[in-house]
């Protein structure tokens, strides 16, 4: 198997790498409820997805006591 002759630097490697990072998810706000939600995706607050409502949301549960 191939070796490398030389170290790589940490710089040249870097650059290499710079291209592998996270972005943050965008984001948009709900026609309906006007909270953030990503794209193409179903609203987690109201449930609605393109003007109408696709998932039922249940409300938290409260604790006893």
């Amino acid at each position: 198997m191939a070796l490398p002759k030389r170290k790589t630097a940490k710089a040249r490697q870097g650059r290499r790498r710079s291209h592998l990072k996270l972005t943050p998810a965008s984001l948009v706000e709900c026609p309906q409820c006007h909270s953030p939600k990503r794209h193409h995706h179903v609203c987690p607050t109201c449930g609605s997805y393109a003007g109408r409502e696709v998932i039922e949301i249940q409300s938290p549960k409260k604790k006893p006591g």
